[in-house]
């Protein structure tokens, strides 16, 4: 049997343009002599849909939408993710499951038996899950099995049920998977070794594909692949962009599991957010593209580099706002970015606005030489408005450009720089950020190297430098990522190197008392197992300090 894989980008609603990429799929996968194309979870619909499930018609008219596709099917088989009305009387009345096609008709559903919900999934909200695992057969071909993405991961959870288990003990000769399975740094070849081992424990190739594309706060890899029996990878596609692949079964040849290679996790890093960028731009239609706060430093300068890779350098537009404490080489850094990025800078002072801020600030608080945070945040939300009046004037999406070491810890200021449609950088430590500027300088300076190199500050005081007021960044990324990602309370942090318990426990302390800044922040682009949204609910109003 000759199968095609299709990596597609579907946008989440769009059913219609959605079915075009399967039909379009299809048609590649007939010319190419295919017998069947296997396509990702959720396909019509776009993955997550969330409460849009709910809403009256939506699953009507993507039922439509796949009755329009089984004509497609007269050419080659199609094996694709969809939602499914349950029958009625059941408590949950949909099911996530994925459909055969063939000749015209649909010839088999097996409804998604693992149902996530952990982190960013919450499909037990919507679907029931399947109450048996049956065998597919595709005419002509025989037995396969169909599952859908979570149905694979039983290593991961202490699932009670094995759906690759029982589909290969019922004979089937292949397994396919339909999966959107979002991407984080180093998942993709976790990925690859869970699904070698499932194939192996249960003597079946398995054939997963995974949906591309970012939605929302999630980018998705791709990075389709068959893999056979004894863990070989066949076919693996690109990461982070559509892709196609046709191959035979029974397998032959592949690839051994320690000779496959991933881009290094920077590269992964800079090309997910970049598609993430994109595709927040481009699946909601915002022609006038983005603007951001240049402040010289490398976070700013960082977002900016990773915008003009996702929108070009004529749809971003980078505003420089100096005020009474901005040393001298701030703009000149922030100038010299967009000489070297080849986009608009706008220089607007905002010590006229900032003075006339300090006068109301006399005749609300009485007389001072210095205000203090009101003093300095200020500043921010100065800035902050002014980008807002960009985006409000000229249509485009103000990027915030905070990091994740920042938001952890409250370093940030409400209303100011933390203004913004979407948080580019909101998952990625600042040791990532570092890591994402020199990458961008790999083929010649596209950040200048002083931006890199001068000690990171928020300019609001004289000779105010971050590790003023937060640890080293080194000792506090450490300490985040365990009590974040890890999941570990303040005693059970492992101190690194220089950090004492005090600090750990003031990291952590501080951590959970800046929810509520995060709660109003834009949504960030995920990165890593853990990021802040909705894969981390946590309550603003706690007194744990375990």
């Amino acid at each position: 049997m000759r199968v095609a894989i299709a990596q597609v980008n579907p946008t989440v609603g769009a059913l219609g343009e959605n079915r075009k990429l399967v039909e379009q799929a299809a048609d590649r996968a007939a010319a190419a002599g295919a017998d069947l194309v296997v396509l990702p979870e959720m396909v019509l619909t776009g993955y997550p849909p969330m409460d849009l499930l709910e809403r009256d018609g939506f699953v009507s008219d993507q039922l439509r939408e796949l009755e329009a596709l089984e004509r497609s099917s007269r050419k080659v088989a199609i094996a694709l993710g969809a939602v499914l009305p349950r029958p009625e009387g059941r408590p949950k009345q949909l099911s996530n499951a994925a459909l055969l096609l063939a000749g015209g008709k649909r010839v088999a559903v097996q409804a998604k038996t693992l149902l996530p919900s952990y982190d960013v999934f919450d499909e037990k909200r919507y679907f029931a899950p399947a109450e048996k695992r049956e065998l597919s057969q595709l005419p002509g071909h025989g037995p396969v099995g169909l599952c859908v993405c979570e149905d694979t991961w039983v290593e991961t959870r202490p699932y009670a049920e094995n759906p690759v288990q029982d589909l290969a003990r019922a004979g089937a000769s292949v397994i396919l998977n339909a999966s959107a399975s979002p991407w984080h740094v180093q998942k993709p070849r976790a990925r690859r070794e869970m699904l070698a081992r499932l194939a192996a424990t249960n003597d079946v190739p398995i054939v997963f594909v995974n949906q591309v594309g970012g939605n929302d706060g999630l980018v998705f890899d791709g990075a389709s692949f068959a893999v056979d029996p004894s863990g070989r990878v066949h076919a693996q596609l690109p990461m982070f962009e559509e892709g196609f692949g046709v191959f035979d079964l029974p397998l032959e040849g592949g690839t051994a599991m320690d000779e496959t290679r991933d881009p290094e996790s920077v590269a992964q890093l800079e090309r997910a957010l970049v598609l993430g960028i994109h595709d927040y731009f481009a699946k909601q239609g915002l022609p006038p593209g983005a603007v951001i706060g240049l402040s010289g430093g490398i976070d700013s300068a960082v977002t900016a580099h990773l915008a003009v890779e996702a929108l070009g350098a004529d749809r971003v537009l980078g505003v420089a706002m100096p005020g009474p404490f901005s040393s001298g080489h701030s703009i000149e850094d922030a100038l010299a970015l967009g000489r070297q990025l080849g986009i608009e800078v706008r220089v607007v002072e905002i010590g006229p606005m900032y003075d006339a801020y300090l006068s109301v600030f006399r005749n609300l608080f009485g007389e001072r030489d210095d205000y203090g945070l009101t003093q300095q945040n200020i500043q921010s939300r100065i800035r902050g408005a002014v980008v807002m009046a960009v985006s409000n004037e000229e249509g485009r999406l103000v990027l915030a450009t905070g990091n994740k070491s920042e938001l952890s810890v409250g370093y940030c200021t409400l209303y100011g720089d933390t203004v913004g449609g979407i948080g580019v950088l909101g998952d990625v430590y600042k040791r990532d950020v570092y890591a994402l500027a020199r990458y961008a300088n790999r083929d010649g300076e596209r950040i200048p190297a002083r931006t890199i190199e001068k000690p990171p500050s928020a300019e609001l005081a004289p000779d105010q430098v971050d590790q003023n007021e937060l640890p080293a960044y080194d000792i506090l990324d450490a300490v985040l990522e365990q009590a974040i990602e890890g999941g570990r309370s303040a005693s059970g942090i492992e101190l690194p190197e220089g950090c004492t318990r005090e600090r750990a426990e003031w990291i952590v302390r501080r951590l959970d008392r800046n929810e509520y800044k995060r709660r109003q922040t834009p949504l960030v682009l995920r990165t890593s197992p853990k990021a802040f949204g909705t894969g981390r609910r946590l309550p603003i109003v706690h007194r744990y300090e375990g």
